[in-house]
């Protein structure tokens, strides 16, 4: 990757759609996606009923980079060497002597130098963006109430009601079926838990497509929640914005897997239909992979290597993928930084939990100056250099 790029001389601009283009009420959604699991595992699998009651210091547990190690019911921070930082058990932090015991100056037993660490695994979930977070806080509770249960007896044995949960509630045709707690909420009232593009972000998305930039939206929601989002935040004709619009994605896989893995499917109403041998036309899809994507990319832009920046707020899902598998440039929206620039830090993590990164001057509308995405660069790639070092 250059150290610098000029946003001009790319022929493609993509985006992410969820904490991207899509900016969550946080406060609201987190609340939103607790009770989603919380309420499942209450009713349906018999957890205690306190798991429902969340006072808002238990919020300041949700840090991303987390990672829950599934067999100890223990939440580690790791640094860039595989060293253990910090942790907790459940919401308990660890006092030094005990962390020094249990961990030591060795590597995590999880972590592989060579290839880090992968981020979703049988043993262990890592937590990396606004989607999870809620759910970290309420897998700590799970392990406080399930030590406080089994007298701190190991390994723990819930993450299959999770799994549930997540199935329960956010499966491909949840939104359809209006099942759940999550979509029936946010279909009710979707500007308590969305912010609407400005209308500065709308006209420039307009200036690149009249620019000759092939534009894309690249989300691993499903179509039929997309196009609610779309809709509220940019409007009914924000179909007009984007040459391809690629839905249930499924990344990292999209970059990382073959086609043959992950072929491109198309849809209609919203259900996903045939698989395609290849990608020859823009429009909307389902799954895919960046392989076909590219030569289609090829053909609409008459360049045997068109150049591709991708943004996004996963450093999991899109940003490290997008550059290593793919090749894009890539740039990385972080929320964190909003209460800096606007002076709202209720929108921002506690004082205590801000990155090193904080002062930099970010945008997360995506009113991006090219001076200021050159800046974000150096950045980004000390970024991607810490993620190749937790995984891939």
């Amino acid at each position: 990757m250059a150290q610098h790029f000029s946003l001009a001389a790319c022929d493609v601009v993509g985006f992410d759609l969820d904490h991207t283009l899509c900016r969550y009420n946080l406060p609201e959604s987190a609340r939103l996606i607790y009770n989603s699991f919380a309420q499942f595992l209450v009713k349906e699998k018999g957890y205690d009923k306190e798991l429902l009651t969340v006072t808002p210091e238990d919020w300041d547990f949700c840090c991303k980079g987390l990672a829950l190690d599934l067999e100890d019911g223990n939440f580690i921070k790791l640094a860039d060497n595989g060293t253990v930082l910090r942790a907790s058990h459940g919401t308990k932090m660890l006092a030094p002597e005990v962390l020094a015991e249990e961990y030591g100056r060795k590597e995590w037993k999880h972590f592989t130098p060579d290839s880090g660490m992968a981020c979703r695994s049988g043993k262990y979930y890592f937590y990396d963006n606004y989607f999870d977070l809620p759910g970290a806080l309420l897998c700590a509770r799970v392990v406080d109430s399930l030590t406080k249960q089994n007298n701190g007896q190991k390994p723990f044995d819930f993450w299959k009601d999770i799994v549930a949960g997540i199935q329960h509630n956010y499966k491909m045709s949840a939104f359809k079926e209006n099942c759940g707690i999550y979509f029936p909420e946010i279909k009710r009232d979707p500007g308590r838990y969305l912010h609407t593009c400005p209308e500065s972000v709308k006209k420039w998305l307009r200036q690149l497509k009249n620019a000759g930039k092939i534009l894309m939206l690249i989300t691993s929601s499903h179509s039929d929640y997309c196009r609610l989002l779309c809709e509220y935040i940019l409007g009914n004709d924000f179909e007009y914005l984007f040459d391809i619009v690629i839905t249930n994605a499924l990344k990292p896989g999209f970059f990382s897997h073959l086609p043959s893995q992950r072929p491109f499917r198309t849809l209609e109403n919203d259900e996903e239909q045939e698989a395609l041998p290849s990608l020859d036309k823009p429009g909307w899809y389902s799954q895919g992979n960046a392989v076909h994507l590219y030569e289609l990319l090829k053909k609409m832009t008459g360049k045997p290597e068109p150049k591709v920046v991708y943004f996004g707020d996963s450093m999991h899902s899109d940003i490290f993928p997008a550059c290593h598998y793919s090749n894009w440039e890539t740039v990385l929206i972080l929320e964190e930084l909003r209460g800096d620039r606007d002076g709202k830090p209720e929108d921002s993590e506690p004082l205590e939990k801000k990155g090193k990164y904080e002062n930099y001057p970010w945008t997360t509308n995506l009113q991006v100056s090219l001076q200021t995405i050159q800046k974000q660069q150096a950045i980004i790639q000390t970024l991607h250099w810490s993620y190749q070092m937790m995984g891939n």
